[in-house]
């Protein structure tokens, strides 16, 4: 047999049928831009079939099975057949994705591909740390490595689109999802946004069509961070200066970087919701933005508009949502059912569908899936991708770095490599689910390296664990809330016993994993349960304690604060959990994260952030009781934002700006010496804040405006420098208007929010 000749047999067969195919249908011609092969295909669809692609439905049955009987399920199916579906979310798997994939291209009269999507929140299989402990870290390169990992498993698994990142500014650590964030800052969650989006997609457009990226999608727009209680779901009430300067510049930065999809929010903005908010959504975003990707609806909001009293009914719901510039309905049912009749009755112009739906095959063909609607369905792939080794070291190296160093009183930390008698207590030390975290719906139940585990690495300590007592009470569910234990400290009494007998105690107290995230509010920020309980019963007999905490949000733990000696932020770290926690506490890992939100010394300061304003009466300068304060407690926070030490020491000194005055439209040049005066290696996040002394509108009395991430080895000094310019120095009107104006700005350099060298300069 003529093997050369056969190849070429079949690759002039397979080139036959991909000319015919472009014949009968011209958007397949892979020589034509994107817009021209849109400008092709939207002619040929009937309204049912644009309707269809605004239309996203949920998983709804075994696919790879026979098809549904009855319900929702056979109705989904029969539309998927109909070419009425053009996303399905948690579909995932090679085998399922292909399978509903078959049926949208080979068996619907156009053969349009689908999208599919995820919430790819902090890994897909393989776990990095929530989002908020990745922002602790500070390091952008990093965070962007994690999404790239999060987004070669998922794509390895069929999976196209990530509802990710969550740039959601918030500072009330009441809301759960604030372990979805970057935390109260504008700036460094811009920066973190940005970074998430080229992980997850790529440096550019082009680099969809790489089999190992996916799209991301920009969420929750907008405001959602500043739902009044902390409550979720509820009413945002907010100014317009909070809004154009707190809220959407991550938004922006999303865009800037390229981001494909808009995830619309639950809540509402000036009483309208999200979902239905043209403001938003038309005039912004698609408007002032030029953003030319889709908005999708969150889950069933716009049907939710009805319930939040802004649509009359389902048809108004339909209505008002598509007119906003919703693009795609996930999960409402009622684009696909209630749509097509509003264009016919000329309630809504067909261009409004047109636009959407150039929108969803924009990104349909820039993700390449026109050209090879099966690209990410490769078992091989997926086999070799998904949980290998290199994804558990780079979720390895993204836990480290994101553990924050609180306190370190004793010098507790590191602990000795040998001749300790350590006790290990409490029943996050020995469970390998709940440090997975909230949003994990890819991965598998108890799947972390538990700390117990990770300091059993360690053989050369004599290490003794003790649970204490129960977190939880029963099984724990992402669907469910956590029953916590509050009554039984049966294992009080061996713990007890342990601790006497210790050189060093080491507990791991904080939240269950399923105690964050959305759903999850909460009015109480301590120690759940009976930890506190258990913490001061240990204490009693050993104050030789080191507290790792595991929580999805800032905790109030005024009593640790004051009485433990050794505290450690460990948030919860995914995967690689355990070996992550034992490293830094061994001192493998000089522990270099900085609190990305300020810790409250009790929940009645919530929401608590650093970035606030001076007030008229910020001090007590007649000593009398007639100034910004609280009674019963400090203003300021337990832990500021920025906040975070190290087992080294650094010094900063000479700190100078290049000139006193400046012009606008000048270079503020700024610089620190940075010097590793301690006995380690490390590195250390330099934080440089402006404050705008006086502004047509009042600005806070601390604004991050740059970091940089530097390592130093011991006695080693280094000159940091940071550039501003108008980007740094102006800010928003209340019409959302950006304003560089002449006046005083002082500057504060140092390791935290709370404290550094000051400087100043005058804008002319």
């Amino acid at each position: 047999m003529n093997t050369k000749k056969v190849i070429t047999i079949g690759l002039f067969a397979l080139l036959t049928i991909g000319n015919m195919n472009a014949q009968k249908k011209p958007y397949l011609d892979k020589n034509k831009t994107i817009e021209q092969r849109i400008d092709l295909l939207l002619p040929l669809m009937t309204l049912e079939e644009k309707v269809g692609q605004m239309n996203q439905y949920n998983g709804f049955w075994d696919v790879t099975g026979p098809a549904p009987k009855g319900g929702t399920a056979e109705l989904k199916y029969e539309h998927l057949r109909k070419g009425l579906v053009g996303s399905m979310l948690t579909v995932r798997g090679v085998k399922e994705v292909r399978a509903v994939q078959k049926i949208a291209v080979e068996e619907t009269r156009l053969g349009i591909p689908l999208i599919i999507g995820f919430d790819v929140i902090h890994g897909y299989k393989t776990l990095s740390p929530i989002p908020l402990a990745e922002a602790a870290s500070w390091d952008l390169e990093a965070i962007k490595k994690s999404a790239a990992i999060a987004a070669d498993e998922a794509s390895a698994s069929g999976i196209n689109w990530t509802f990710g990142p969550n740039v959601d500014v918030s500072n009330d650590a009441r809301w759960g999802r604030v372990m979805e964030g970057a935390g109260e800052d504008p700036y460094l969650g811009s920066k973190i946004g940005y970074a998430r989006v080229k992980g997850f997609q790529g440096e550019t457009i082009a680099d969809l069509a790489k089999v190992n990226t996916i799209a991301a999608c920009a969420k929750h727009f907008a405001a959602y961070g500043y739902v009044e209680a902390g409550l979720e779901y509820n009413i945002v009430d907010i100014s317009n200066s909070k809004l154009y300067n707190s809220v959407l510049p991550p938004f922006k930065a999303t865009v800037d970087a390229g981001v494909r999809t808009f995830m619309n929010s639950f809540n509402t903005l000036n009483g309208v919701p999200a979902t239905g908010n043209v403001f938003l959504q038309r005039d912004i975003l698609k408007g002032k933005w030029k953003f030319d990707g889709f908005v999708i609806s969150d889950y069933a909001s716009i049907r939710e508009m009805i319930a939040h009293g802004y649509a009359k009914d389902e048809g108004d719901a339909t209505l008002k949502a598509v007119v906003a510039g919703s693009d795609m309905d996930m999960e409402s049912y009622l684009y696909v059912t209630k749509l097509a009749d509003l264009v016919k009755e000329g309630k809504v112009k067909e261009a409004l569908l047109d636009d959407a739906v150039r929108r969803i095959l924009r990104v349909k063909f820039e993700l390449g899936l026109f050209d090879d609607p099966y690209r990410y369905c490769d078992e091989k792939r997926e086999k070799a991708v998904v949980g290998n080794k290199a994804n558990n070291e780079g979720v390895l190296d993204m836990a480290k770095k994101s553990i924050v160093l609180l306190k370190n009183d004793k010098n507790l930390l590191p602990l000795k490599k040998s001749g300790q008698k350590i006790a290990l207590i409490g029943a996050l030390a020995n469970d390998k689910n709940s440090p997975l975290g909230s949003w994990r719906i890819a991965s598998d139940d108890n799947t972390s390296v538990s700390v117990l585990e990770g300091m059993q690495q360690y053989k050369d300590n004599k290490l003794t664990f003790e649970k204490g007592a129960d977190l939880v009470v029963g099984k724990t569910s992402f669907l469910n809330e956590v029953v916590l234990n509050t009554n039984d400290r049966s294992g009080f009494e061996a713990a007890i016993k342990a601790a006497k007998e210790a050189d060093v105690v080491v507990m791991v107290l904080g939240e269950h994993g399923f105690q964050s995230g959305e759903g999850r509010s909460r009015t109480h920020l301590d120690l759940p349960g009976v930890q506190q309980e258990l913490l001061e019963e240990i204490y009693k007999v050993n104050a030789n304690i080191v507290l790792v905490l595991n929580n999805g949000r800032p905790l109030t733990i005024p009593w640790a604060a004051e009485h433990i000696p050794a505290i450690v932020e460990a948030w919860h770290l995914g995967t690689q959990t355990g070996n992550a926690v034992a490293q830094v506490l061994y001192g493998d890992y000089n522990p270099s994260g900085k609190l990305p939100m300020s810790f409250p010394r009790n929940v009645g300061q919530v929401p608590i952030y650093y970035n606030k304003y001076s007030t008229g009466r910020p001090t007590d300068s007649d000593k009398n009781v007639f100034w910004s304060h609280y009674s019963d407690v400090e203003k300021t926070p337990q832990f500021p934002f920025g906040f975070g030490l190290s087992y080294t020491k650094f010094d900063y000194k000479n700190l100078k700006v290049n000139k006193t005055s400046f012009a606008k439209g000048e270079t503020v040049e700024v610089s620190v010496e940075l010097t590793n005066s301690g006995n380690y290696d490390g590195k250390e996040v330099v934080q440089l804040y402006i404050h705008d002394e006086f502004a047509s509108i009042i600005r806070p009395i601390k604004e991050l405006k740059g970091f940089e991430l530097v390592e130093l080895k011991k006695g080693e000094t280094k000159t940091i420098s940071f550039t501003l310019t108008d980007n740094e120095l102006g800010f928003y009107d209340n019409e959302g208007n950006y304003l560089i104006e002449p006046g005083t700005f002082k500057i504060m350099v140092g390791g935290s929010s709370d404290k550094g060298l000051e400087s100043g300069f005058e804008l002319k």
